[in-house]
């Protein structure tokens, strides 16, 4: 798979820009020529999300009503249009999905271009909040798998009109079971799709070697029928939300402990570099998934990686990647290995 262009119009805080790309492209500029910014627009063109924010109007440009993001990806044009939700005074959807300049769904816009994402930030999927963890999850399957793009969409649907009837259920004290019957029914097929499927993403990636970090994942899964929807109908009635499903799903991340000869959970026990090589190991087990499942090669996105690995694991790194498109970026061009920084095509930003 091979990104050749990008184009910004009113995105964040480019104007119009265009850029292009060779098999390795290094960005490099200071950490206010928001270099992140590329790697968003990368990453809206392979899933149309962004993975930054769930308020599209704030990668709109301020002040514009219309902002686009175009790739030209293995002689296809992908394209997201956004906008602040009107434009010359007509309302509008905030964000459209055109692939050749026929518009899609999002279900059928994501898959056209796979991207793998390596940045600081991805920390957080070791040591921040489950939320986090099962948003990789998405991340990975939602790229790749067509029947689980549409469980998210009907899942995450049916998940805020149940949770609306529970809201009016506590306030007026009265459960109206015709209401929750179509919803229970469509929570728990989608949910059921949802949980299947990320547990045999977790048990795949446990199959795999691990070249530079060793760990086990364990899928604590929410698991959503009819039977734990009515265990749980008189707490949900207090609360006013549903509180099973795979919208409460958590992986744990284990590494063990030769000295204690247990496994330990790496965000309480880990230290920060092994955090970082979960995080790295994680990520090529995407890529290996995404290379077993498609059949081709996606586009890597390594963000500030030579700020955050010493120059050993670095060329191990790009050893494992070799001849796959990789776009970098980097705040100082003496972070990059000699051996490395002349075979690149550069970007600069000022």
């Amino acid at each position: 798979m091979y990104l050749k262009r990008l184009t910004l119009q009113n995105f964040r805080n480019y104007t119009k820009s265009e850029f292009e790309f060779d098999k390795e492209t290094l960005i490099v500029g200071p950490n206010t020529s928001v270099k992140t910014n590329i790697m968003e627009a990368i990453y809206l063109l392979s899933t149309g999300k962004s993975p930054r924010t769930d308020k599209d109007v704030q990668m709109l440009k301020f002040g514009a009503e219309v902002g686009r993001v175009k790739g030209e990806v293995d002689g296809k044009t992908l394209e997201v249009v956004l906008t602040a939700g009107e434009v010359g005074g007509e309302k509008a959807p905030t964000k459209k999905y055109l692939v050749n300049n026929v518009s899609k769904r999002r279900v059928d816009f994501a898959g056209n271009l796979f991207v793998v994402s390596f940045s600081p930030f991805d920390l957080g999927i070791i040591i921040g909040t489950p939320s986090i963890r099962r948003n990789f999850l998405d991340e990975v399957l939602e790229q790749i798998d067509f029947d689980y793009r549409v469980a998210i969409v009907e899942y995450e649907k049916g998940i805020r009109q149940r949770n609306s009837l529970l809201e009016l259920t506590r306030k007026q004290l009265h459960r109206d079971l015709k209401q929750f019957e179509y919803w229970d029914n469509l929570v728990v097929k989608y949910g059921s799709i949802i949980t299947e499927k990320r547990e045999a993403l977790v048990a795949y990636f446990n199959s795999q070697a691990k070249e530079i970090f060793d760990f086990a994942i364990v899928y604590d899964k929410n698991v959503i029928s009819y039977e734990r929807l009515l265990q749980y109908q008189e707490e949900e009635k207090i609360v006013g939300v549903t509180l099973v499903g795979p919208h409460r799903d958590d992986v744990i991340f284990e590494m063990y402990d030769e000295e204690t000869r247990t496994a330990k959970n790496v965000k309480f026990f880990g230290s920060r570099g092994q955090q970082r090589l979960t995080v790295l190991q994680l990520k090529l087990l995407q890529l290996a998934f995404f290379e077993d499942r498609r059949k081709e090669s996606p586009v890597l996105l390594l963000d500030d990686i030579f700020s955050e690995l010493d120059e050993r694991r670095i060329n191990h790194v790009l050893q494992i990647l070799s001849g796959r498109e990789i776009v970098f970026t980097t705040t100082h061009m003496e972070f990059v290995p000699e051996q490395i920084s002349g075979k690149m095509k550069v970007i600069t930003l000022t």
